[in-house]
Formats: C-alpha cells, structure tokens, sequence
C-alpha cells in the first residue's frame, strides 16, 4: 500500500516527538527517519507529485494536529525555483526523486544577503535548515528538463508560519505566508 511508508513515518516521528523535542536530537533522528522515508520512491501518490507549468508546488501530505511538525512535497518543474527565503523553524529535506540545489544566503553588515555554498541534493539525501545555525536559502531544481521532488519536515505548520522572502541585493524582507497547493491530504489509513 503506498500510503503504509508515509504512515510508518509520521507514526515513528511522532512517537520520537513525544519524548525528545530539542532541535539538536529533531535534526539527527528525523534526518534518519526521513532518509528511510525517501530511500524508496514508491510511496508518493501521484496527485501529491504533479508540477504545475508555472510554479514550484508545495503539497501538505500530513499537518500534526498539536502543529509540532507538519510534511510537504515539493514538486518542481524543468528550471523552477524557490525566492531567497527563510523558515523561522527547523526543517529537514529529503530529496525523493530528481536532484535539486541548494545555496544558503548569508547576511552582510550592509544589509544585503550574499550567497554561500551551493549543494545539490540527491535522491535518498538529506539536508536541514535552522534559525540556529542557516535558515536563509535558495531551491532550485537541478533539471531543465525534467521534474525533481522533496519531500519536507518542518516544525511546524509551514503553510501557516510567517515567513519572509528577500531581495538578496538589499536585503530587504518582505513577509508571506505560504499555504499549500492542495485541497485534500492523504488518507493515511485507507
């Protein structure tokens, strides 16, 4: 059954929540558990895996009712890519399916934001972000040609933190809030 991984998951993550929630311990368990998530790319249903011809899509696939965590799928099309952006929590990202790259932006003492190391990220990897330590980056997908998917973890309900985008010459933030691109979230128990 495809949704019997995704469940395994959020079963796991939620259990590990509910004894160790410092962000330290949340970045290193959940990175092992999301690699395990995203070691098979068997388990994503297709309407949760669609780009749009446009724009990136973020697709909820489970919100934790107590917003301790939610999870995304990331679905770029040929050449998209994300604005410079922040998070304001911890987030983990597993790359499921294409490559994807990702440069961290660093703040300058004038203001403007200078971009940092790019890595790319390969199918069964993951990566973090944290206020703590880089939480301004940039996604891009890697192809020009075809489509890549992540699938995201982040502490909280992403779709509706306040977050912002800049614009990396000046600085400049300017607020949004993200939602999603889906109307229904998977059945985990069908």
């Amino acid at each position: 059954m495809k949704n019997e991984r995704l469940l395994g998951f959020v079963r796991s993550f939620s259990s590990f929540l509910a004894v160790d929630r410092s962000e330290p311990a949340i970045l290193v368990e959940g990175a092992r558990l999301l690699a395990s998530l995203v070691e098979q790319d068997d388990w994503l249903q297709e309407e949760f895996a669609r780009p749009d011809p446009t724009f990136y899509q973020q697709y909820l696939l489970y919100a934790d009712p107590l917003e301790r965590f939610s999870m995304v799928s990331f679905v770029w099309g040929p050449g998209q890519k994300t604005p410079v952006h922040d998070h304001m929590t911890w987030g983990l990202i597993g790359m499921l399916r294409g490559q994807e790259l990702d440069t961290r932006f660093h703040l300058q003492a004038d203001g403007s934001l200078k971009p940092g190391e790019t890595r790319i990220l390969a199918p069964g990897q993951v990566a973090y972000v944290s206020p703590a330590t880089h939480d301004v980056h940039q996604v891009a997908n890697y192809y020009s040609d075809q489509t890549s998917i992540s699938i995201h973890v982040y502490g909280g309900n992403i779709g509706r933190i306040s977050r912002h985008v800049f614009d990396p010459s000046t600085g400049t933030p300017k607020t949004f809030i993200s939602g999603y691109g889906n109307d229904v979230v998977p059945n985990l128990w069908r």
